[in-house]
């Protein structure tokens, strides 16, 4: 039996699952890492934790199936975007910890930059709009801030990677510093039409350009081998590379345009496949690479992002401690029948599209004597359907596609009352495949037609199957009150940091 491995290397996890020719899950391990935060607004992970538990996770996964690493064909690498690292790729020293996507601390140069720099412009060139969350503010910070590191970086002995690329490194002994297109396409450092790195936005950052990855195609090559003396114990083709929302899309085959789907996680991302076709944002959305095939043409997708959906539930357990677990936040919230009022809007790291306010912070709204615990947890799961159903309908505006059904995959995808409420607030029906972990199954996917496991995208989409479809019983008038009160409620969060506070 041939086996494609994914390693999905998470916000919050790291994954590893094993897939046969059928795209089936054979065997699969996961292991949560420490998020650190030094202070309000600043988040960062440890790398050397997240490559320890990525090689923990390959081996348990292995282990589990009882496979040696030459019953596996191929390895593909899907990750969180923008959360960006430097080291050295002829050392391996690391000059700090990876600065996470949902980091602030850019803020102060993204604001000076806007009032300087065309955004239409930006938009045009980057695909992008000015904000934080990408990685170009948080590597100038980095080339600002850490003693000696923008000297070596221009002498080419330092490489900023996304986890793509740090992954890649480990697995190949050290051998590989690349990262591909989807990864590239959010650093806010490559040329949208051409792909590859451009000379005027590197200027904008003060970024020299041998200190960036290789960028390559998402699949179609074998990038390179894995070392012997690495997980896998074997010489395995590295040779599929995506971002975690473009793999998603991938894995739930949304390979025409028009087809999109919501994945459900730390946070919650829409994307819609707009073809070979750049179609550019008028409501705060991205234009990015969806994936690109060997040296065919990218393909492109339409993306809204909203920056808290699971981690709020996290939050709920860890920090407001009021359950243990999201079966129970699931339990408590069908308890009631509806929100009691009570709204959340978790703009911990300020509010992602449509908006892209940096300076909100979260809100709890319409609280009364009457809200109960479940309420607060009802609210919760009904806050990351009011977001994502801002960023769907910014996306039907732009791409100016009807979407009829809505394709949803992640982990927050198993809670009964958020999928019920989305299909709500939607008007159309939710399907979840059969294989919820559709941004693992992306990867090898991706890694899979590489080695020829697969031998066309319509290939794939055959495999995709129905698992559960939600389908809509709230009235309009109920909807579009339940919506007036969210607007409502975001409007309190805004203006909240200005540049004179101090966090």
């Amino acid at each position: 039996m041939k086996l494609i491995a994914a390693l999905d290397q998470g916000t919050t996890s790291t994954r590893c699952i094993l897939f046969d020719e059928k795209g089936a899950n054979i065997a699969s391990a996961q292991l949560e890492h420490q998020q650190i935060y030094p202070q309000p607004g600043w988040v960062e992970h440890d790398p050397w934790e997240i490559w320890d538990n990525s090689s923990e996770c390959i081996a348990k996964a292995m282990k589990k199936a009882s496979a040696k690493g030459t019953d596996v064909v191929g390895i593909g690498i899907t990750n969180q975007r923008e959360t960006i690292l430097a080291w050295n790729p002829k050392t391996g020293k690391v000059w700090h910890n990876a600065i996470v996507w949902q980091d602030l601390r850019g803020s102060e140069l993204i604001n000076k930059l806007k009032g300087k720099v065309d955004s239409v412009w930006l938009r045009e060139k980057s695909g992008l709009i000015f904000s934080p969350y990408f990685a170009a503010s948080k590597i100038a910070w980095l080339l600002a801030e850490v003693p000696g590191l923008r000297e070596e970086a221009e002498r080419g002995e330092v490489v900023f990677g996304t986890m793509d690329t740090w992954l890649a490194w480990n697995l190949s002994g050290g051998k590989l510093t690349i990262t591909d297109v989807t990864n590239a396409s959010r650093y806010m450092l490559m040329n949208i039409a051409t792909c590859q790195w451009d000379d005027e936005l590197l200027a904008l950052f003060g970024i020299p350009k041998q200190a960036l990855p290789t960028i390559v195609p998402s699949s179609g090559v074998v990038y390179g081998l894995t070392s012997p003396s690495g997980p896998l114990r074997s010489e395995v083709p590295v040779c599929g590379i995506l971002g975690d929302q473009q793999a998603a899309l991938f894995g739930q085959a949304c390979f025409t345009q028009g087809l999109g789907k919501s994945t459900y996680g730390t946070g919650c991302f829409l994307l819609v496949n707009t073809g070979e076709r750049l179609v550019y944002s008028n409501n705060g959305l991205l234009t990015t690479v969806a994936y690109q095939l060997g040296d065919g043409k990218p393909v492109y997708a339409l993306e809204g992002s909203v920056a808290v959906a699971g981690s709020l539930v996290q939050w709920a357990r860890d920090n407001l401690k009021i359950v243990e677990n999201p079966q129970e936040l699931d339990k408590l919230a069908c308890s009631v029948p509806d929100c009691g009022g009570v709204y959340i809007v978790p703009a911990f790291s300020g509010l992602f599209a449509p908006y892209w306010r940096s300076d909100a912070r979260g809100v709890i709204a319409g609280l009364t004597g009457f809200a109960t615990r479940a309420h607060l947890c009802r609210a919760i799961l009904e806050a990351t359907a009011f977001q994502a159903h801002d960023i769907f309908k910014a996306m039907e505006s732009d791409s100016k596609i009807h979407m009829t059904t809505l394709k949803v995959d992640g982990g927050l995808t198993n809670s009964t009352p958020l999928m019920e409420f989305q299909a709500d607030l939607l008007g159309i029906p939710v399907i979840r495949p059969l294989v919820v972990e559709t941004t693992a199954l992306g990867a090898a996917y991706a890694a899979g037609l590489s080695v020829g496991v697969w031998k066309s995208v319509e290939e794939l989409a055959s495999y995709w199957q129905e698992e559960t479809r939600w389908s809509p019983t709230m009235g309009e008038s109920v909807r579009n009150e339940k919506i007036r009160f969210w607007k409502k409620a975001v409007s309190r969060t805004l203006d909240w940091v200005s540049s004179d506070d101090e966090e």
